[in-house]
């Protein structure tokens, strides 16, 4: 296998694993509230009241599975990132300038398709 598709098929499946993970917790995120709800009203029967005092406690459930959402995009964006350090070491600096383009089209979908807040940056480190 040559280098150039050895670089292809790297970089190729680290973009649909993040694509993957993205979507998965996006669409995770949506159902999820309305699932939960939606199910435990459905299996316990619940009373419009005990469904008013319940609501508080779902939606609080829901920010924290957001939270941890955001925090393993964060992570997972800072892994790819690294890799991308790494991998630009051993690239000849048109594969860089290809590298660099793959980042920037992900940047520009990920900014499109995802309009929540973006959560807190960590200071970058030297």
């Amino acid at each position: 296998m040559n280098r150039a598709l050895q670089w292809k098929l790297i970089a190729g499946f680290i973009l649909v694993f993040v694509a993957g993970g993205i979507t998965g917790a996006f669409v995770g995120g949506l159902y999820a509230r309305q699932h939960f709800l939606a199910f435990h009203r459905a299996e316990l029967n619940l009373t419009p009241e005990q469904v008013a005092k319940i609501s508080p406690i779902i939606d609080k459930t829901a920010a924290q599975l957001r939270d941890i959402r955001r925090d393993t995009a964060r992570r997972v964006h800072e892994t790819i990132a690294e890799a991308h350090r790494q991998m630009a070491v051993n690239l000849t600096d048109e594969q860089r300038q290809k590298l660099q383009q793959i980042q920037e089209r992900h940047r520009r979908w990920h900014h499109g398709h995802f309009h929540e807040p973006p959560a807190e940056s960590p200071s970058p480190t030297p």
